[in-house]
């Protein structure tokens, strides 16, 4: 198997919010990442795996985007976002950009215009379903807690969101939205970032009236397509988070044959201490033999 850069590689993470602030607003920015850079050359790393920039309400730490293609103000510019690939890149520091394609913000304009009308053009870039005897359409929950169900009064209907409220899920199974992310990834391969982190990239698949969320079947599908038409053939590392994920499935993603990502995050031990049936909050003592055998 022919070797890659990041086989070798120390990958650092910053959250930029809590990194360095430069301009005394008290919130971490791109220029203090810049300013760090020399830093972190001395500390040996490689890439830098960095949490969202993208334009954002910050309900969600950034994790739900308004735009793909904009910088949070807070953090700078796009300006400085193409200086902080340039500068790491003298450095032989690569940027991975975090990737958030489950889901938007509901202030993004997809969102905006979906919500306007049934009919509008936009509205099958998201999942809605008419209530079930008057209740949600199903028992999908939140991530978050509660249900995974929000009832748009406007159009009478339900949007789903596995998360907050506020990040609405893409509705993978439209082509267009396919294309309207792929288009987006190559806006910043253009730029000259080294890959992605891609954020829950295991729900994209799911079929939420089968109340599937994680492993789809047509997840592998989309990874597929999503390599053809974006990053397979160029040098970048792709990790995908998959909370789902058992060692057998991890190796799908990953198989170099397949075609799909170069690796993921294996969660499996997160979970030894989540009560079956209980949120997320609700922990049960762990079990140190458990522990082990993950």
């Amino acid at each position: 198997m022919k070797k890659k850069w990041w086989q070798n590689s120390v990958v650092y993470q910053i959250y930029p919010r809590s990194f360095q602030d430069t301009n005394g607003d008290g919130i971490g920015d791109l220029q203090g990442i810049i300013r760090r850079l020399d830093y972190l050359e001395n500390l040996g790393i490689d890439a830098i795996w960095l949490s969202p920039v993208y334009q954002s309400p910050n309900d969600d730490n950034g994790y739900d985007i308004s735009n793909y293609e904009e910088i949070m103000s807070e953090f700078g510019t796009m300006t400085d976002m193409e200086e902080l690939i340039a500068e790491g890149r003298k450095r032989n520091i690569r940027i991975i950009m975090d990737l958030v394609v489950n889901h938007t913000s509901d202030e993004h304009a997809w969102f905006v215009e979906a919500r306007k009308s049934p009919e509008n053009p936009y509205r099958d870039y998201y999942i809605w379903r008419d209530p079930v005897a008057g209740q949600v359409p199903n028992e999908l929950r939140s991530t978050f807690s509660g249900s995974a169900w929000e009832f748009d009064e406007a159009s009478g209907q339900y949007f789903l969101h596995l998360f907050s409220k506020k990040q609405p899920d893409l509705n993978w199974e439209n082509e267009k939205v396919r294309q309207e992310v792929y288009d987006m990834m190559n806006f910043w391969i253009e730029k000259g970032v080294g890959g992605f982190r891609m954020d829950v990239i295991d729900l994209i698949g799911k079929l939420p009236d089968q109340e599937i969320t994680g492993n789809g079947p047509r997840l592998h599908e989309y990874l597929q397509e999503m390599n053809t038409e974006t990053f397979g053939g160029k040098d970048l590392l792709t990790v995908g988070e998959t909370w789902g994920a058992t060692p057998e499935i991890a190796k799908r993603y990953s198989d170099p044959k397949r075609n799909e990502l170069s690796m993921v995050f294996q969660f499996e031990h997160v979970g030894l201490d989540q009560q079956a049936g209980k949120e997320k909050w609700d922990l049960a003592p762990l079990d140190l033999t458990k522990l082990k055998e993950v």
